[in-house]
C-alpha cells in the first residue's frame, strides 16, 4: 500500500467519524476535532498495516491515540471526552470480516455440497478476528481515558485555563 492510498483511507476515516458526529448529534463545534481524531486513526491503522503489523495491534494504537487525543480535546472544546472518542474509533470497525462470517454462516446452514470444514474454518477465522479487533477499539478507547483521567474533564484545571 502506497502512501496516497493510506492519505486517501485517513481522508475518508475523517468524514466517516463527522458523518458518525451528525447522527449521533454531537455539537457541531466539535465536528472539525471529530474529522481530524477520525483522520489520525484511520491513518495510523492504515500506516501500521503497510508496515505489516497485524490488523489487531493496528487497530489498537489507532483507537488508543484517538482516546489519547480527546481528553484534552475535550477539555478545549468542553465537552465529554466520549464525544470525539466514539464517532472517530467507528470508521475502524472492520466490517469485511463480519460480513464474511455473516456469509459463512449462512453457507453453513442451507448449502449442500460443500466443504464444510474448509467454510467452518474460514468463518471462525473471520469471527474471532472480527471479535479481537473490536475489543481492540474498546480497549484502545477506554485505557486511555481511565489511565489519563482522575476527574471529570469539566473540572480539570491546565496551567494555562484562566477559570
Amino acid at each position: 500500500m502506497d502512501f496516497t492510498t493510506i492519505l486517501l483511507k485517513a481522508f475518508w476515516c475523517g468524514w466517516g467519524a463527522v458523518g458518525f458526529g451528525i447522527l449521533f448529534n454531537v455539537p457541531p463545534r466539535t465536528l472539525f476535532a471529530l474529522y481530524i481524531g477520525g483522520a489520525i486513526g484511520g491513518f495510523l491503522k492504515f500506516y501500521l498495516l503497510s508496515m505489516s503489523v497485524g490488523v489487531v495491534l493496528s487497530s489498537f494504537v489507532g483507537a488508543s491515540v484517538i482516546g489519547i487525543l480527546s481528553i484534552p480535546t475535550a477539555h478545549f472544546r468542553h465537552v465529554p471526552p466520549m464525544i470525539f472518542a466514539i464517532p472517530s474509533v467507528i470508521p475502524l470497525i472492520p466490517g469485511i470480516f463480519a460480513y464474511r462470517t455473516m456469509l459463512g454462516l449462512i453457507k453453513l446452514s442451507g448449502t449442500l455440497g460443500v466443504d464444510y470444514n474448509t467454510i467452518m474454518a474460514e468463518t471462525v477465522n473471520n469471527g474471532v478476528k472480527t471479535l479481537f479487533i473490536i475489543m481492540s477499539l474498546a480497549m484502545g478507547v477506554a485505557i486511555p481515558m481511565h489511565v489519563m483521567r482522575k476527574e471529570s474533564a469539566k473540572n480539570i484545571k491546565l496551567k494555562h485555563s484562566n477559570r
